[in-house]
């Protein structure tokens, strides 16, 4: 093999996986909030599921991407595991329209004479379109264009050294052969982690010479298992719902292979004749397309009647014990690449950490933040904001709109909001101070009256869809201005001598940091509600709160 060859066939083969990365983000970004209202709407059970899940990976040409959209939405709770079950399902039978787009390009398009058009279109659009929408088609089209320029080049450089590499001499091994181009298919799907792109390099490759029929199938099959190991590196790490969602996805490439493994010789018979008998053409890619389609339907077909097992099977293996305290439950890896997933976990990460918040202040107020379990509470607590900071942190990486970076700007607020008010109460419970309701003698009401409205205002921030909720300014004012009566009331009985000056001090500190932990915890909640879109439906008075809330702060 010359060095020009090798050259034309890495070059051939870079120019692919360019195309590809490019014409997968492009189509992704250009689907943006399609993609999710799509994922949102058409997915109410297994059977639309599978329908869209086919539909939307034939248009993004990624499996991978409608998964990482599924594990969002199953986070989100917008989808239940059986439903993601069913868009797997499609979504596998959809990665198989890149077979027949080589298979179709590879021996009825001129493709040289497609590509560099559809690059030039490409680069016009994305030069002009800034990070519009434009742009991400304009990438889009530059990705089919550099896709289909790398398959002409590695046709050519295939050709080239047929003669020097001739795979078909395994052919005489019979069945022994095909384990070995198996696993050729499995180590350029793991090379490549990209199951479409080694699909077409495959096809490429039988269009070229390189590989018999019997070849190619078993090697397609293996793009199939090899698939699964995007799968499995994705849940390192990962939540729970990410990790059964892609066990599920695991579990049927797996199952799918096997049985296209076992009856590969009559599928491929079954074939033939049938191309045959209606006139269409035998050319191994062609052939090939229609075996990867037909076994991909067929392990649907089998798994269907026991997806409610398979489900109940991840359920019950995988996260039975529940998520652990110090751990994000929302957060996941798998959705950073997808912005407006990435901030619906967010968001909902930080509703969670809202209430573990309001849970450690309430439970401080009712045992004069005295309780065992305080300090562990206050290390979940920092272990969740700190994995939410550095989340965050990933999603400035990505591609933003303005909204969704103003949406991440809010996040860290809040963060913080919540990191402040957990100090706060650990430095309660470390001075031990308690509420002195003797030294105010009749006056002790007014402490009474001031730790009700602190938690009338942490239970009302829990529930940001109650109708309090609209009217959480008023109780923060009652809340400052039963703090202010207290406030004056200790002043009065020090300066009066009815209360030593360092109990004063410390009664005021104490009652502060209380006031303190109250606001930072409402404003949490505030903001959270004013950074969900659409949050005027859930609350109709929410849309003002953050314009109110400088009238108290």
């Amino acid at each position: 093999m010359t060095f020009t060859l090798l050259a034309n066939l890495l070059g051939g083969l870079g120019l692919f996986l360019i195309g590809m990365r490019l014409m997968t983000q492009g189509l992704r970004h250009a689907a943006g909030h399609s993609l999710r209202r799509l994922l949102g709407e058409w997915t109410k059970n297994p059977g639309r599921g599978l329908i869209s899940g086919f539909f939307i990976t034939a248009l993004v040409q990624s499996s991978s991407a409608v998964t990482v959209a599924v594990i969002g939405f199953v986070n989100a709770g917008l989808l239940t595991l059986t439903q993601s079950i069913g868009v797997i399902y499609g979504s596998n039978i959809g990665t198989t329209v890149t077979g027949w787009i080589v298979a179709t390009a590879g021996f009825n398009v001129n493709i040289k004479g497609l590509a560099l058009p559809l690059i030039a279109c490409g680069a016009i659009l994305r030069l002009t379109g800034s990070i519009s929408k434009r742009a991400y088609f304009g990438d889009a089209l530059a990705g089919f264009g550099l896709f289909f320029l790398g398959i002409s080049t590695l046709q050519q450089s295939f050709k080239g050294i047929e003669s020097t590499l001739d795979l078909s001499t395994f052919a005489s091994s019979g069945f022994i052969s095909l384990p070995i181009f198996l696993g050729i298919g499995i180590i350029l799907t793991l090379l490549m982690q990209s199951s479409s792109a080694a699909m077409a390099l495959v096809l490429t490759a039988t269009i070229s010479g390189l590989m018999d029929l019997n070849q190619g199938a078993a090697a397609v099959i293996g793009t199939n298992i090899g698939t699964t190991s995007t799968a499995a590196l994705s849940v390192i790490g990962a939540t729970i719902n990410a990790k059964r969602v892609a066990i599920g996805h695991i579990i049927f490439n797996t199952v799918t292979a096997l049985v296209a493994l076992l009856i590969l010789p009559i599928l491929l018979n079954a074939i033939i004749f049938t191309t045959q008998s209606l006139g269409l053409t035998n050319e191994p890619a062609f052939v090939l397309a229609i075996f990867h389609t037909l076994f991909n339907i067929l392990g649907v077909v089998i798994l269907w009647p026991f997806t409610k097992r398979l489900v109940t099977f991840l359920e019950r293996s995988i996260g039975r014990k529940g998520y652990e305290k110090d751990r994000p439950k929302y957060l996941d890896k798998n959705v950073v690449n997808s912005p407006s997933l990435a901030v619906d976990a967010l968001n909902l990460e930080l509703e969670r950490i809202g209430i573990e918040t309001r849970s450690i202040m309430r439970k401080g107020l009712n045992s004069n933040f005295n309780y065992a379990a305080l300090n562990s509470d206050k290390d979940s607590l920092e272990n969740l904001i700190e994995a939410s900071r550095t989340f965050c942190a990933k999603m400035q990486s990505q591609p933003l709109t303005e909204i969704q970076g103003q949406q991440i700007a809010t996040a860290l607020r809040i963060l913080q909001y919540y990191r402040t008010a957990g100090t706060l109460s650990a430095s309660l419970a470390k001075k031990g101070i308690a509420p002195d309701t003797a030294s105010l003698g009749p006056d002790s009401d007014l402490i009474t009256v001031f730790i009700n409205s602190c938690l009338g205002v942490l239970n009302t921030a829990d529930n940001p869809c109650s109708a309090e909720f609209c009217q959480i300014d008023n109780m923060i004012a009652d809340m400052l201005s039963a703090y202010h009566d207290l406030k004056a009331k200790l002043l009065s009985a020090g300066g009066r001598g009815i209360i030593q000056v360092p109990d004063m001090v410390d009664q005021l500190e104490l009652f502060s940091k209380i006031r303190r932990i109250a606001k930072q915890s409402a404003k949490g909640s505030i903001y959270l509600m004013a950074m969900k879109p659409g949050s005027g439906a859930c609350c109709p008075g929410t849309g003002s709160i953050k314009f109110a809330w400088n009238r108290h702060w």
